[in-house]
C-alpha cells in the first residue's frame, strides 16, 4: 500500500495547494517541497527490499473481466525513476517561491506542477499497460497547461505544438498496448516482460515500433526535436523540471522499460543506437549556435537524450548501468543550470551570452555553481558526469555485432561529447568573462540560490562517491534487462579505453572552443528550424480549416437553419428504417389508454399557442406548460421519477430563459416570408410523422428485458435500496453516471470561463439594474426555504424513495434562479455560490466513494457501507449522489451566474428571427 500512499500523498498536495497559497502566498512552493521530499522519503524505506531482488506490489480489479488491473510496481528501475521524480521536484518547488512574483498564478503553478509529478509516478509504478497509457496520456496533458502556464499568445503556439507531437506518440503507444494485450493475452505488464519468449515476429514487433516512436516523440529525438527548443517559453521553473528530471525522461523509461521484451535484436537495437546518436550531434551542433542560454539549455537537453537512447541500445549490463547513472546525472546538472539561467536572467536582466559579462565580480556564488553543473555537463571531474560520460564511452565501444562498429558508436559519441565540452565552455566564458556591464548587479537571496546550490554541491560530490550508487544502479539495470551483471560503479577504473575517450574529448572541445569564431561562421550555414516544424504547422493548420468547413453549418445564431439539419437527418433515418426492417412483431396489447387521448387533446392547446404567439414570455410559458402536461403523463404510466425530473428541469428551465430574457426584447417577430413559414410546418409535420411511426412501431412489442427483468428481482437485496430508478443510476451504472456528472463539470467550468470581468463588469440599464421586484422577492422568501428543505428530503430519501441527487439538486438549483430572478444583484446567502468550489468538492466526494472500496479490495465505485455515530451506517452510493448533486448544482450556479452577469440587450423592441 506504500505505493497508494505515495500517489495519494500526491493528489492531497495537489489538492491542498490551493488551502496553502491563500496565507502563504509563494512561500506556499517551500511546503510543497518538504511534501516531495516526504514522498522520496516514504518510498526510500522500501529500498532494502529492491537491493535484494524484490519488488513493492500492489493490484486491484479494474476491468476483471477483460483481465485489466489497476496495478501498481516498483523494482530498483521505477525506484530510481520515482526519486528523481521527487527530488527534482523538491528543488525545483523550493526554487520557485523566489522566481515567481508575488502576483503571479502561483497558485495554478504548483497545482499543475504537483498533478504532473503524480502523474510521472504512476507512469513508472505502472504495472499494467493500459494504467501506463493513462498515466502516459496525462503527463502530456498536464505538460501542455505547464508550458502555456501564463495564457500569453507567444506560449500558446509551442504549447499546442508540443502538445500535438506528444500525444501523436501516445496514439502509437496506444496502439501498441492495443497490439501487445492482444498478441500475448494479457496486459499485465510483469507477466509480458517476464517472458519475451512468448514474442511472436508479426505484429507484435510492429508494437515494438510503435514503442520507439512512442518514446522518441516524448523524449525529443531527431525528427520530433524541435517541439523541445519551442516549449522553452515557459516558466523557466517549469523547463527545469520538465526538460530536465521529468516529461523528456519518460521516453527514457519507457525505452529503458521495453527492452527486455525487444532489445537484443537488431531492428530495435540499431534504430535506438542510430537515431540517439544521429539526436546527439544534431543537439549538439544546434546547441552551439544559441546565444540564449535557455536555448542552448534546451537543445542541450536534445543531445544528452539522444546519448541515452543511443547507450540503451548497446543491450548489454554495462549500458543499462550507465544510461541509469547518465540519467541521474543529467538531471542533476540539468536542472541545477536551468535554476541557475533563471537566476542570472533575474539578476541581469538578460539571457544572451553576448549581453553577460563580468559575473564573477558580481555574482561570484552564483558563477561557482555554474561552472561546476557546467562542468558535469562537459563530462570533467570530480562530477557525476564525468563518471556517466566514461561510462557511456565504455558502453558503446562494446557493441555486439562488426568488430568495428563498437569504435564507430564511441567516435561519434565522442564528435557529441566535444560538441558539448564547447558549448558548456562558451556558458562558462561568458559568465565569467569581461567587465561589469550591469549596474547594481548583485547576488540574489540565499533562500533564492539554495536549491540551485544543493543540487550542484550533490552533482559534484556524488563523482567521487559514485560507489554508494552502485548497488541500486546494478539493481536498477538488472531489472531492466535482467541478463548478466552490471560493472560496480567507481570513479577511478585506471587507465581504460574510456578515459582515453574522455580525454581526447577534453583535447578536441577546448580547441573547437578556441576557435570559436571560425566555427560560428561555419556553423551559421546550419538552419536552426526543422523542416518538420513547417510540416507540423501546415497539418494544423489543414485540420483547422477542415474542421471550419465540417463546423459551419452549426455556426449560425437562428434556431430554424440550426435545427433544419439534424430534423432531416431524422427524417431520412425514418424513411431508411421503412424501406429496410422487415414486418415488426405482433403487439402483445394494445397499449394505448383512454387517457392518452385527452393527454394529446392537452398537448393541442399549448402548441397551437406557440406557433402563433410572438410574445417571447408567452412563448416560454407555453412551453413550460407542454412540459408539464408531459410530465403528468409519465406520472400517469407509471414513472413518477422521469415525471418528477421533466417537471423541475421545465421549472428550472423557465427561470433560466426569464434570467435570460431581462432587459432584452419582448417580442418574436417573423419577416413573413410565406416559403420560409410552408417550409417550417412542412418539416414540424415530417419529423412528428417519423416519431408517430417510431413509437407506433417500438412501443409493446417485446418483453421485459432479462436486464431489466434482474433488476427488479435483485436490485433492493443487492444494494438495499427500494428506489429502483435511483439504484441502477448510483449503484449499478455508477460509473456511467460519474461521466455524465463530469460532462456537466465541463460545461460549468466554460459558462465560468465565459463569464470574463470586461463583460461581466459592465453596468446594466437603469430599468433592469439593482430593481427588486416585490413579488417575486416575496416568492423567494417563501419558496427559497421551502424548496431547499425538499431538496434536502429528496436527496436524503432518493436511495429508498422518489428522489435522489439529480432531481434534489435540480430543486436546489431553482431556488438559486429564484434568487437571481428576485434580485438581479444577487440573491442573499444562494447568490454567495461559486460553480468552482462546488464542482471541485462534488467531484472529490465522487472519485472518493468510487476509490474508497479499493481500499477494501473491491472494484471501483462498488458501494460499501461504513458505520455513522447516530445513524448506525450509510452506503458509499449516498456520498457519491452527493458528488452528483453538487456537481449539477454547479452547472446551474454557473449558468444562472453567467446570464444574471451578461450586460442587458438594447431598448425592448422585437425580435427578428429568420424563418426557414
Amino acid at each position: 500500500m506504500i505505493l497508494v500512499a505515495v500517489l495519494g500523498w500526491q493528489l492531497l498536495l495537489a489538492v491542498g495547494a490551493p488551502a496553502l497559497t491563500r496565507p502563504l502566498g509563494r512561500n506556499a512552493g517551500y511546503v510543497l517541497a518538504a511534501g516531495y521530499l516526504a514522498g522520496a522519503g516514504l518510498l526510500t524505506t522500501e529500498s532494502p527490499v529492491l537491493l535484494a531482488d524484490q519488488a513493492v506490489t500492489v493490484s486491484w480489479p479494474w476491468l476483471p473481466s477483460l483481465g485489466v488491473y489497476a496495478a501498481l510496481r516498483m523494482d530498483a528501475l521505477s525506484f530510481v525513476f520515482a526519486l528523481l521524480v521527487l527530488g527534482v521536484g523538491a528543488f525545483v518547488m523550493a526554487y520557485c517561491p523566489r522566481y515567481l512574483s508575488a502576483g503571479s498564478r502561483h497558485t495554478r503553478v504548483y497545482v499543475t506542477m504537483t498533478l504532473f509529478a503524480g502523474a510521472m509516478l504512476g507512469l513508472v509504478l505502472a504495472d499494467d499497460l493500459l494504467v501506463l497509457f493513462v498515466f502516459w496520456e496525462l503527463t502530456s496533458i498536464l505538460s501542455f497547461l505547464l508550458i502555456g502556464q501564463d495564457g500569453r499568445t507567444k506560449v500558446r503556439g509551442p504549447a499546442i505544438q508540443a502538445l500535438i507531437v506528444t500525444t501523436t506518440g501516445g496514439v502509437a503507444l496506444l496502439v501498441a498496448v492495443v497490439v501487445l494485450s492482444a498478441s500475448l493475452g494479457t496486459s499485465d505488464l510483469d507477466r509480458i516482460l517476464a517472458d519475451p519468449g512468448r514474442l511472436a515476429t508479426g505484429p507484435a514487433w510492429a508494437a515494438g515500433a510503435l514503442v520507439i516512436l512512442a518514446a522518441i516523440t516524448k523524449s525529443a529525438q531527431v525528427p520530433f526535436h524541435f517541439w523541445l527548443p519551442g516549449a522553452m517559453v515557459a516558466l523557466t521553473p517549469v523547463s527545469a523540471y520538465l526538460h530536465a528530471a521529468t516529461l523528456v525522461k519518460a521516453g527514457i523509461y519507457l525505452l529503458m522499460r521495453f527492452s527486455a521484451l525487444f532489445g537484443g535484436q537488431w531492428p530495435w537495437d540499431l534504430t535506438l543506437i542510430g537515431l540517439g546518436l544521429l539526436t546527439a550531434i544534431v543537439g549538439a551542433l544546434l546547441a552551439l549556435r544559441q546565444h540564449d542560454l535557455k536555448a542552448l539549455l534546451a537543445y542541450s537537453t536534445v543531445s544528452q537524450l539522444g546519448l541515452l537512447v543511443g547507450v540503451i541500445g548497446v543491450g548489454t549490463p554495462a549500458s543499462d548501468a550507465a544510461a541509469i547513472l547518465y540519467t541521474i546525472a543529467h538531471a542533476l546538472f540539468k536542472a541545477t543550470l536551468f535554476m541557475l539561467v533563471g537566476i542570472i536572467d533575474r539578476q541581469a536582466g538578460s539571457r544572451d551570452i553576448r549581453a553577460l559579462s563580468g559575473l564573477r565580480r558580481a555574482m561570484p556564488i552564483t558563477v561557482m555553481l555554474t561552472v561546476l553543473a557546467a562542468m558535469s555537463l562537459a563530462g570533467l571531474p570530480p562530477t557525476i558526469g564525468f563518471v556517466g560520460k566514461e561510462a557511456i564511452f565504455d558502453a558503446l565501444s562494446g557493441v555486439h555485432g562488426v568488430p568495428w562498429l563498437g569504435w564507430v558508436a564511441a567516435g561519434l559519441a565522442v564528435l557529441a561529447s566535444t560538441l558539448t565540452f564547447a558549448y558548456a565552455a562558451r556558458l562558462v566564458y561568458g559568465v565569467l568573462s569581461g567587465p561589469i556591464r550591469q549596474r547594481e548587479l548583485h547576488e540574489p537571496a540565499w533562500s533564492f540560490l539554495a536549491p540551485a546550490a544543493v543540487a550542484a554541491v550533490i552533482a559534484t560530490a556524488l563523482g567521487p562517491t559514485v560507489a554508494v550508487l552502485s548497488p541500486m544502479v546494478e539493481r536498477a539495470a538488472s531489472d531492466a534487462r535482467p541478463q548478466g551483471q552490471a560493472p560496480y560503479l567507481a570513479f577511478w577504473h585506471g587507465f581504460t579505453p574510456a578515459l582515453g575517450l574522455s580525454v581526447l574529448t577534453v583535447l578536441l572541445g577546448t580547441l573547437l572552443f578556441l576557435c570559436r569564431g571560425r566555427t560560428d561562421s561555419m556553423l551559421a550555414a546550419i538552419p536552426t528550424t526543422s523542416p518538420f516544424t513547417g510540416y507540423l504547422e501546415r497539418f494544423r493548420r489543414t485540420l483547422l480549416r477542415l474542421g471550419a468547413v465540417v463546423a459551419r453549418p452549426a455556426r449560425v445564431t437562428a434556431p430554424a437553419p440550426y435545427l433544419t439539419r439534424p430534423l432531416l437527418a431524422v427524417v431520412a433515418l425514418a424513411a431508411v428504417a421503412v424501406l429496410l426492417v422487415g414486418p415488426l412483431p405482433a403487439a402483445q396489447a394494445d397499449p394505448t389508454r383512454g387517457g392518452d387521448w385527452l393527454v394529446l387533446g392537452l398537448l393541442l392547446v399549448p402548441l397551437a399557442g406557440l406557433v402563433s404567439t410572438r410574445s417571447a414570455l408567452a412563448a416560454v410559458a407555453l412551453t413550460g406548460a407542454v412540459g408539464l402536461i408531459l410530465a403528468a403523463w409519465f406520472l400517469t404510466v407509471g414513472a413518477p421519477d422521469v415525471a418528477l425530473t421533466l417537471m423541475l428541469v421545465e421549472v428550472l428551465t423557465t427561470v433560466v430563459v426569464m434570467l435570460a430574457l431581462r432587459g432584452r426584447p419582448g417580442r418574436l417577430v417573423a419577416p413573413g416570408r410565406r416559403a420560409g413559414i410552408v417550409a417550417g410546418a412542412g418539416l414540424a409535420v415530417l419529423v412528428g410523422a417519423a416519431a408517430t411511426a417510431a413509437t407506433a412501431a417500438l412501443t409493446g412489442r417485446r418483453d421485459l428485458s432479462p436486464a431489466g427483468d434482474w433488476y427488479l428481482r435483485e436490485a433492493s437485496a443487492t444494494t438495499g435500496g427500494e428506489n429502483l430508478v435511483n439504484t441502477i443510476l448510483v449503484d449499478f451504472r455508477a460509473l456511467d453516471t460519474l461521466g455524465e456528472a463530469v460532462v456537466l463539470g465541463v460545461v460549468a467550468v466554460g459558462l465560468v470561463g465565459l463569464a470574463r470581468p470586461d463583460e461581466a463588469e459592465r453596468p446594466r440599464p437603469a430599468a433592469v439594474r439593482h430593481v427588486v421586484d416585490p413579488v417575486l422577492e416575496l416568492a423567494y422568501r417563501v419558496l427559497a426555504p421551502v424548496m431547499l428543505a425538499a431538496s434536502a428530503l429528496l436527496f436524503l430519501r432518493g436511495h429508498e424513495e422518489l428522489g435522489g441527487g439529480f432531481i434534489a439538486a435540480l430543486l436546489a438549483g431553482t431556488a438559486v434562479g429564484l434568487g437571481h430572478l428576485a434580485h438581479p444583484a444577487g440573491a442573499p446567502l444562494l447568490g454567495r455560490l461559486r460553480a468552482v468550489p462546488l464542482l471541485t468538492v462534488g467531484l472529490l466526494l465522487a472519485l472518493a466513494a468510487g476509490l474508497a472500496p479499493l481500499a477494501a479490495g473491491r472494484v471501483f465505485l462498488t458501494p460499501i457501507k461504513f458505520p455513522l455515530p447516530g445513524v448506525g451506517s450509510v452506503t458509499s452510493a449516498l456520498v457519491f449522489d452527493l458528488g452528483v448533486y453538487l456537481m449539477v448544482l454547479a452547472l446551474v450556479v454557473a449558468a444562472v451566474r453567467r446570464l444574471d452577469s451578461a450586460p442587458a440587450g438594447p431598448a425592448p423592441g422585437p425580435v427578428r428571427e429568420r424563418v426557414r
